[in-house]
């Protein structure tokens, strides 16, 4: 069965568009690399009062995502985005988990 995941990030201020047209353009081996890791449906939203980002995807019970942060190609996006949102001295975006309270099949 499925499992769904949230999280947060927070964006700095004044990138949002730059955020999004990034998205827009991802690296193609990236879109490839998440979903040979089993990841699939994920969406990130923003809410433009606090800057925080809210990411939910979906990922299947076998997937690899732990394997991710090994990989170049996710590296090298990470690199992209760390001048405009908040990442660990390794460039990985500052993700906090979120505690599902209601779910309506």
């Amino acid at each position: 069965m499925a499992e769904q995941i949230a999280f947060r990030m927070n964006l700095f201020e004044g990138f949002a568009e730059d955020y999004e047209k990034r998205h827009d353009e991802i690296f193609p081996e990236l879109a490839q690399a998440l979903k040979e890791a089993g990841v699939s449906d994920y969406s990130i939203w923003l809410d433009p009062e606090s800057n925080h980002l809210f990411g939910l995807l979906t990922r299947t019970d076998d997937h690899t995502m732990d394997a991710l942060p090994d990989m170049e190609i996710v590296k090298r996006w990470w690199a992209h985005m760390a001048d405009i949102m908040e990442t660990n001295a390794e460039n990985v975006p500052t993700q906090i988990p979120l505690k599902r309270v209601f779910y309506l099949p």
